[in-house]
């Protein structure tokens, strides 16, 4: 169905300019909420381009998207700044862009001018009939080549009506060098389980001549640099995925990868601005079972809308447990739905939703159907790094929710995100049919933008909120649900999610977990929760179930390894339990120290080195403070030096065996 919500359209063409950098003219990403500065829009549809925050087109939000209202026919033109082309005859223009598409074939392009856009000349254009995700890397040349003050524009041509919204981002135009390898990404996720880790990532032919090796070399901090040769065939304008033929094993925490390509074709590159890139990376230090979250945007006056709704009740009846779900009521078509709330307007600008039915599933948007199995399955099949438990109750028109979100990583200025639906409602019934609705939101607590909250890894932010229903739409009381998620608002990356338990009280969890050692046994004690009565707990070392539903308040097992993450679960009847709460423990820094100053370790805190002197060294290693091994020297010296340049900022423990076997443990600080 055609929609009538004004959507903002997003073209990308941003004009950073790498000064006097031949290769580079234009690199745009609309990382801002406006056109870039010097930018315009000229021709007809001057009103139907904006930014969104959406990232349909494949780049980061936010992105350009052109919208179909006011409705117009002709060429509308977004416009760069102006950019020297003096001694360039080619240049290559490069982009991705999303087709949401109404009907027939509607074409795009990109135009050129050197006489203050009275004259346009066609690079590249093409005609496109399908709704879908696009790439395009072309080289292009046009009578203004070579002249020293030429604009660029993304243009439109056609009756807007026959799309819905066209999104456009990560726009580079640039000439191309003889040599030229780019570093397009690192394809290493931002979060996952400690483990072994393979370093992947892509490269990007941008010059004339076909790469046939290139030398890549990455660096994790504290590790050792890695350098590896890849025999390729990349032809120009072509991207290869690559990684290194041996992995890298991370245990909990958080570190910077560094990629950066050293050579081409066993030679320099031509342009060196784009071998780099970097990313930070979090090693959780457990997971969780995933519970998709299904935000579903309607209307009781949309025609197309009762197929989906019957076919996500379908889905929603045969996946008991497997998600979470909101329902957001539009004021449109026509006279849309009466259960329209200004909370749901801020989440459909926040997906830049412009027509119903539509749905997302963690924050991606699944088009104008419903969810499918297969990407329900998916999605709860992918490992959580966070968790989330709460439990609500009500009092008379007030509902009152307490919710506990936890987290295996350090999570920072994340949002928490409460919904209050309505299981079932009749009373919006609009003109589309349908006599029932379902999760049906009635109010967001607080804030539709979400809860700004952080979390340190291995604990728990919690939210207690009550709220009045008496000015919500709300038609039963004893109908309620409460939707609980937690989500990243500036990429939409959904990190669990769970309704929360109805009509009880809270689970509570554990308190006041510590992990020791006692001779060659690690005891794991907690306290019970604050309130509540569990009936049992569920204890897990190392990401595995190890006491299952035990009722003591501690466990106990041999020590064979050097580090230790142990999480307790209280668990509650009817199948209802807490998050965890974990805590870590290192037995090689639980070493009791010799009495006796033995050994002198000096400076400390370091800086470049550490120099340990004392008598009968046999062997020091030095651990970081989660209990890894991150080196090991042997030595019959008595004064031995220690670079710790390459380590990072910290708190590490050396660890000294003697020549008759005793050891010794002193921790040491590295400043940098």
């Amino acid at each position: 169905m055609k929609k009538t919500l004004l959507l903002v359209l997003a073209l990308i063409f941003a004009n950073t300019m790498f000064a006097q950098n031949r290769a580079g003219l234009i690199s745009e990403n609309f990382d801002d909420t406006s056109l870039p500065s010097g930018w315009s829009i000229s021709g007809v549809g001057q009103g139907n381009w904006s930014i969104s925050a959406s990232n349909k087109a494949g780049g980061d939000a936010n992105e350009l998207m052109l919208y179909w209202s006011p409705q117009f026919n002709g060429i509308s033109r977004v416009v760069t700044t102006p950019v020297d082309l003096t001694g360039i005859s080619e240049v290559v223009i490069s982009f991705k862009h999303y087709l949401d598409n109404y009907d027939g074939a509607n074409t795009i392009g990109i135009a050129t001018s050197s006489d203050n856009g009275n004259t346009w000349n066609d690079a590249w254009s093409q005609s496109y009939s399908s709704s879908g995700q696009y790439n395009i890397s072309q080289v292009v040349t046009t009578p203004d080549m070579g002249n020293s003050n030429v604009l660029f524009c993304l243009f439109f041509s056609g009756n807007a009506y026959n799309i819905n919204n066209w999104y456009f981002d990560n726009i580079e135009i640039f000439s191309q060098e003889n040599l030229d390898a780019s570093l397009s990404s690192i394809e290493v996720p931002s979060m996952s389980g400690a483990g072994n880790k393979e370093i992947a990532f892509q490269v990007k032919n941008m010059g004339i001549s076909t790469i046939e090796s290139v030398e890549v070399e990455y660096e994790i901090e504290g590790f050792d640099p890695v350098t590896e040769t890849f025999s390729v065939n990349i032809p120009s304008l072509e991207t290869t995925e690559l990684s290194f033929s041996e992995s890298v094993s991370l245990i909990p925490g958080t570190y910077h990868l560094s990629i950066n390509i050293v050579s081409v074709n066993g030679t320099t590159d031509d342009e060196l601005n784009n071998n780099s890139m970097e990313k930070d990376l979090m090693i959780a230090l457990g997971a969780a079972q995933r519970i998709p979250m299904i935000e579903h945007f309607s209307s009781s006056t949309c025609g197309p809308c009762v197929s989906v709704n019957q076919q996500m009740l379908n889905l929603t009846n045969n996946n008991p447990g497997k998600y979470t779900y909101t329902k957001y009521a539009m004021d449109w078509p026509g006279s849309g739905d009466p259960y329209n709330t200004d909370e749901g307007d801020v989440r459909r600008n926040y997906y830049g939703v412009s027509a119903v039915p539509q749905t997302f599933l963690d924050g991606a948007d699944q088009g104008f159907a419903a969810v499918t199995q297969g990407a329900l399955d998916a999605a709860y099949n992918t490992p959580s790094f966070a968790n989330i438990r709460g439990a609500f109750n009500v009092e008379g028109n007030t509902i009152n929710v307490i919710a506990d979100f936890m987290s295996y990583v350090d999570m920072t200025n994340v949002r928490a995100f409460v919904s209050v639906n309505e299981k079932t409602t009749t009373g919006n019934v609009g003109g589309n049919g349908e006599s029932e609705f379902h999760h049906i939101m009635m109010t967001m607590f607080d804030n539709p933008n979400g809860h700004e909250i952080s979390i340190n890894a291995g604990e728990y932010h919690r939210l207690e909120l009550s709220y009045d229903m008496s000015s919500t739409h709300v038609e039963e009381m004893s109908d309620l649900e409460v939707s609980l998620w937690l989500q990243d608002l500036s990429t939409k990356e959904m990190y669990n999610s769970h309704f929360a338990y109805d009509y009880t009280d809270h689970c509570y969890p554990v308190q006041n977990l510590n992990i020791s050692n006692e001779e060659s046994t690690v005891v794991v004690t907690w306290d019970a929760p604050e309130a509540g009565t569990p009936t049992a707990y569920n204890v897990y070392v190392n990401n595995e179930l190890v006491a299952e539903n035990t009722t003591d308040l501690s466990y106990s097992f041999n020590a064979e390894n050097a580090l230790y993450i142990a999480e307790v679960v209280a668990m509650y009847d009817n199948d209802r339990s807490s998050v965890g709460v974990v805590q870590t423990f290192n037995l090689t820094v639980d070493v009791n120290e010799y009495q006796e100053n033995t050994y002198n370790i000096y400076p400390n805190p370091a800086d470049n080195y550490v120099r340990i002197v004392g008598d009968n060294i046999r062997t020091v290693n030095i651990y970081n403070c989660l209990g890894a091994l991150v080196d090991s020297f042997e030595t019959n010296d008595n004064n031995l030096e220690i670079s710790t340049s390459k380590y990072n900022t910290g708190i590490y423990f050396i660890n000294i065996q003697q020549n008759n076997g005793e050891t010794s443990t002193k921790k040491l600080v590295i400043t940098h």
